[in-house]
């Protein structure tokens, strides 16, 4: 707990949630989509605000850098995360990605809380891809691939697994403790494990498809949507750095988190012709998300900070009343 002095002669005690603290309040996945939605409709209603993302990416640097702020008026919060991408970091023997999210009140502007936003991050990822996975995947989804097994493999596999009956994962990556790791986690929640030679057999091998390549500044694609089995859903979590775009066109529908954000940003996810729609759109009844059970889906996103302030503002409510 941290004492911060707040205006002439004021002192107020700001908590500090880490990620130790955000973990032990067990949010569950139907929870955090729900909040997720709240939020859309709170949007649509006038009552919740977001900004698109604010990007820095230094020239001949692999480092990321970038702030998401959205705010609501019931209760009164408004949450800025900031994160920095570094891959260099692995040799320091850091995470990848680290950030914070600091919360405010927004009628006040008084600080309310800071949090892990690495937690925030994953946890928040994994509930978009969630929500849109509750409108854009078969119900009876059974088999799960990962084409990238760290930290948001593992949130997502907690989610998916939440939401769907799934028995079986095929997965490929890079480092192998992160391999070894989701593994377990795996098993630990039932699911038998294959290990596939190449990404591409991944996406071939699923109905529920994940992949959270990290940012590298310009990797040669190598995942092609034309591989995936008819019905079968993809989140694509990182900004679709590892996927042909042009194969994008095979698939029969394609949303994206939100298309205010993705006008205001010049490095598009994908050819605006082929994006049916967004996150919103989809939660609010305006667009279906998916035609019929064979259909391919994809859901193309680089992070909302709608996301964020619902998966936030849901923490700070749980903390205050544990």
């Amino acid at each position: 707990m941290a004492e911060q002095q707040i205006g002439p002669g004021a002192a107020m005690n700001i908590p500090y949630l880490s990620h130790d603290d955000l973990d032990s309040l067990n949010l569950s996945t139907p929870q955090i989509v729900a909040a997720i939605e709240a939020a859309i409709r709170g949007q649509a209603e006038g009552t919740v605000w977001s900004a698109p993302k604010a990007v820095i990416i230094p020239p001949n640097d692999q480092r990321y850098m970038m702030a998401a702020l959205a705010a609501m008026d019931g209760p009164s919060l408004l949450a800025v995360k900031t994160v920095v991408l570094n891959p260099d970091n692995t040799a320091n023997g850091l995470p990848q990605i680290n950030g914070l999210v600091t919360m405010l009140d927004s009628v006040t502007g008084l600080p309310v809380a800071v949090l892990d936003g690495n937690w925030i991050t994953a946890l928040r990822t994994a509930g978009l891809s969630a929500t849109a996975a509750k409108y854009m995947a078969n119900p009876d989804a059974s088999t799960i691939g990962f084409v990238g097994c760290g930290v948001q493999a593992a949130s997502h596999l907690d989610a998916f697994v939440d939401l769907f009956p799934l028995k079986h994962m095929v997965f490929f990556g890079r480092g192998q403790a992160n391999q070894d790791k989701l593994v377990k986690h795996a098993a630990e929640r039932g699911l038998t494990t294959q290990a596939c030679e190449t990404g591409q057999d991944v996406v071939e091998s699923c109905d529920l498809l994940v992949t959270t390549v990290t940012y590298t500044g310009g990797a040669k694609p190598f995942l092609d949507a034309a591989g995936m089995r008819p019905g079968s859903f993809a989140a694509i979590v990182d900004l679709a750095a590892p996927w042909k775009r042009d194969s994008f066109a095979g698939l029969d529908h394609v949303i994206i988190d939100d298309l205010e954000q993705e006008a205001a940003l010049s490095n598009k996810l994908c050819d605006p012709s082929l994006i049916h729609g967004d996150l919103s759109q989809m939660v609010l009844g305006n667009i279906p998300g998916r035609h019929g059970p064979k259909d391919k889906t994809a859901f193309v996103f680089r992070g909302h900070a709608l996301g964020d302030l619902a998966l936030s503002a849901l923490a700070v409510e749980a903390h205050n009343s544990s």
